[in-house]
């Protein structure tokens, strides 16, 4: 039409010959419609000819059917034919009578053939003996068999012919009347509703004919070729109609009269929803347009669904509503003229998109969803699509206007080397992404509808931080910033060293007494779920996963490196002899601790819990995109912290050894002259003493550590210390002295049994029964204490008898040293 016109009306002068090229138009259609109305009748011609040949083929199965009666009957009579032949007799008189009341189409086997094969069967069949019948029945079976999946075809294409027929008749039928200006838009939404039914009997049908002929694929694949060509029409013209009747009732509002001031108002009492200010023939007709393009929505999911059969069809599955993305595209549009004037103040920007949100929300719900409803169009909320469209808006626009010149600002800066106000504006808009999104959030919520994911498992793009999907590098950049950012609040607490004697308050944990963690740990923790909090609403769990180790693992690792830091200098000064050294090792146990209590209460949140599964070889790959690697998958469950967790266990483990250590050595060197002194245990004690003067010391000493230990670490980290340095006395006593090749005469088995009460004393301040930590010496005391007939009759009975008498920790090899030293008087 374009080209007609621009070869018809080339200047001013042709357009007063408009009135005869309108006349030649007309002319021309005139004889277009009578050519139609020529091939209707050529088509009922051939149509009736048809019919009339169809009836004389039924006829002559008619004849062979009777035939092959008289033939089934007399080869029962006749004893000569086996039964075997009988049963192939009735099954071809079965196969001929289910089929010769079918119609067939002789478009796709010439005439000639069926004529052949019927005067065959009627000429042949009586003269056929029993031997001839037995050869000549399975290949005919095969061949009518063969004849019967071709009339199946047929009809099948022919069914298929003519609803394309009708559909492209349909199409062609809204088109004219498109360019009529005299056709009505009733009529036009007729015709269209008309087209959508015989697509819907269509796809159907070719639903079952994939189900029950897979084979027929070729056919199949025509019909949807010739389908798409008639979409490729149907949908833009539904569209286009769709748009028109938009604008017809004043869609999108006006949003002149929108100032910054206002955009905190509840309502826009100014601007009236025109989806509800509509009545009467205009609200019919939108209403109707709007369920045809639901209908033809669901439609094409169910085409789809079909094609992908198979394959990971859910992926292509979901697409946004069409009839709800016609009405947030020219509210964009209309925004995104006043975005232009606040590039400098985003902050207008989100208020006025959450603003429209919110107004136009209710009536999703109110008008289009019982559309939608009824269009059957299913797993679709308006009220979701609407704010689901409207944030992607948003993200679109701020993805392709805002973080660009934040991005060329940052890397200016990095050229020149000059601090700009980059990174700061960049943590804005992150602010200002948060906020908004936590503001939808509860427009979801409100409807009853869970933030829901798509059929592929993705969650819907309800959220503007979306932006960072198709774009990783700028969360990398992103999580490098907020890195930045918080190391520069960090240092400068974790150089406070206040911050590392005063104790934590107000801790996380329930039973941070237990503790003793200092305050710099709860400033470090406070830092990172101010992190953690900042990507939460990040729309994927590899998004939340890489932003998380990009960001909160280099904390972690650098509060972990500064504990390490303050022990090795603490450890290098005094060798951990001095109190001092060992209250500053003990407050940096106590933060590790209480780190690692910390994180493994994280990682059993669901949130953390999603992120245990994402643990591919780079952050944020997730272990179905590592899928082909050979790490079995059981290992992905320990959670997304695990390395720190064990980095801070390994650290807890080295430095309570280290401690035990040093107050072990420490003990040693003050009761070396107790252990070398050897006569001791042949006399009596001194007049007034009922322990050793030279144990003295080393006791006072253990119990002057131990107190400052008790005092400084937290429960658990001491519980492990005073029982290594329980095992550690025994080991040194049980060693020193009752290995030694010591003489034990009564009395310095009274003496060293004094001592040992003694050193129990120091550890019965934490346990019930301290001996229980002592295993060696305890049990050497009880066979020092054994009259001599029964520790020789423990020695003979062997390690069954020792059993017996209480002597579990001791082997043979020992008791009997033991007994060798053992000196009786009596």
């Amino acid at each position: 039409v374009s080209s007609a016109l621009n070869a018809k009306l080339g200047t001013n002068h042709d357009l007063t010959q408009a009135p005869s090229i309108v006349a030649e138009f007309l002319t021309q259609c005139d004889d277009l419609e009578r050519n139609l109305v020529h091939l209707n009748r050529t088509l009922e011609s051939n149509l009736a000819s048809y019919a009339s040949f169809s009836n004389r083929i039924g006829h002559l199965f008619g004849i062979v059917n009777s035939k092959l009666t008289d033939l089934g009957s007399s080869v029962c009579l006749r004893s000569s034919v086996s039964g075997s032949h009988q049963c192939k007799v009735s099954i071809l008189i079965l196969i001929f009578s289910s089929s010769s009341s079918s119609s067939f189409v002789f478009e796709f086997v010439h005439e000639e053939h069926w004529f052949y094969l019927i005067l065959f069967l009627c000429g042949n069949f009586c003269v056929i003996d029993g031997e001839g019948l037995g050869e000549e029945l399975p290949s005919l079976a095969k061949e009518v068999a063969r004849v019967e999946a071709v009339r199946a075809y047929a009809e099948v294409a022919s069914k298929l012919d003519n609803l394309i027929g009708d559909i492209e008749d349909a199409v062609s039928s809204t088109m004219n009347k498109n360019l009529r200006k005299d056709s009505s838009a009733q009529n036009s939404e007729e015709t269209r509703m008309v087209a959508i039914k015989t697509l819907k009997v269509t796809e159907d049908l070719l639903t079952s004919v994939m189900k029950a002929r897979p084979q027929w694929a070729r056919l199949v694949s025509a019909v949807d070729h010739r389908v798409d060509r008639a979409l490729a029409i149907l949908r833009p013209q539904a569209i286009a109609d769709h748009r028109a009747l938009l604008t017809s009732f004043g869609w999108p509002p006006s949003l002149s009269n929108l100032t910054s001031s206002s955009l905190d108002a509840r309502k826009s009492s100014e601007v009236p929803n025109p989806l509800f200010t509509m009545h009467g023939d205009l609200k019919r007709r939108y209403c109707e347009n709007f369920f045809a393009l639901c209908r033809l929505q669901e439609l094409q999911r169910q085409r789809k669904s079909r094609q992908l059969e198979g394959h990971n069809r859910e992926v292509a599955l979901h697409q946004p509503l069409w009839a709800i993305e016609e009405l947030v595209i020219p509210v964009s549009v209309a925004c995104q003229r006043h975005f232009s004037k606040w590039i400098d103040k985003p902050e207008f920007i989100f208020a006025l998109v959450y603003k429209i949100t919110r107004d136009y929300v209710d009536s999703m719900d109110e008008l289009l969803q019982p559309l939608v409803d009824e269009a059957m169009l299913t797993g679709y909320s308006c009220k979701e699509e609407w704010i689901s469209a409207m944030v992607t808006s948003l993200s679109t626009y701020l993805a392709k206007e805002i973080f660009p010149i934040y991005i060329g600002q940052l890397e200016e800066e990095s050229v020149t080397g000059i601090r700009s106000q980059a990174r700061t504006s960049w943590l804005h808009l992150i602010d200002l992404m948060v906020s908004f999104d936590n503001r939808i959030k509860p427009l979801v919520e409100q409807s009853g509808i869970l933030l829901s994911l798509l059929e592929d498992g993705t969650p819907r793009k309800i959220s503007s931080l979306s932006v960072f999907c198709d774009r990783p590098d700028w969360l990398d950049m992103w999580a490098e910033i907020e890195l930045d950012d918080a190391m520069e609040k960090l240092k400068p607490e974790i150089d406070e060293e206040r911050n590392w004697t005063k104790k934590v308050q107000g801790a996380d944990l329930s039973n941070s007494d237990d503790y003793k963690s200092p305050a710099v740990s709860s400033i470090t923790f406070t830092c990172l779920s101010s992190l953690i909090e900042r990507c939460r609403l990040l729309p994927t769990v590899s998004l939340r996963s890489r932003f998380l180790r990009l960001t909160s693992t280099p904390v972690i690792n650098f509060f972990l490196d500064c504990l390490l830091l303050r022990c090795q200098e603490a450890e290098g000064l005094t060798a951990l002899t001095d109190d001092d050294a060992l209250i500053k090792v003990s407050n940096s146990v106590n933060a590790a601790h209480y780190s690692e209590s910390i994180l493994k209460e994280w990682c059993e949140d669901v949130f953390f819990l999603e992120m245990g599964l994402d643990q591919g070889e780079h952050p944020g790959e997730s272990v179905a995109e590592n899928s082909g690697s050979e790490v079995p998958i059981e290992e992905y469950g320990n959670g997304i912290f695990h390395e720190e967790i064990v980095k801070f266990e390994d650290f807890r483990t080295q430095w309570v050894e280290k401690i035990t250590m040093v107050i072990l050595r420490g003990f040693d060197a003050r009761c070396r002259d107790y252990i070398k002194n050897r006569r001791q245990w042949q006399e009596k004690s001194e007049d007034g003493w009922t322990v050793s003067q030279t144990l003295i010391g080393a006791l006072d000493y253990l119990q002057a550590k131990m107190a400052v230990i008790e005092e400084n670490l937290n429960r658990v980290d001491f519980a492990g210390i005073w029982r290594s340095l329980a095992a550690g006395v025994d080991k040194l006593i049980f060693n020193g002295i009752l290995m030694s090749n010591v003489k034990f005469h009564e009395e310095g088995v009274e003496r060293f049994g004094y001592d040992v009460e003694v050193v129990w004393g120091v550890f019965r301040a934490w346990c019930l029964r301290p001996e229980g930590f002592f295993p060696k010496v305890s049990e050497s005391l009880k066979l020092l204490k054994m009259e001599k007939d029964q520790l020789e009759d423990s020695l003979k009975g062997g390690q069954k008898r020792m059993k017996e008498n209480g002597i579990r920790h001791l082997s043979v090899a020992e008791v009997e040293k033991i007994e060798k030293n053992r000196v009786y008087t009596k």
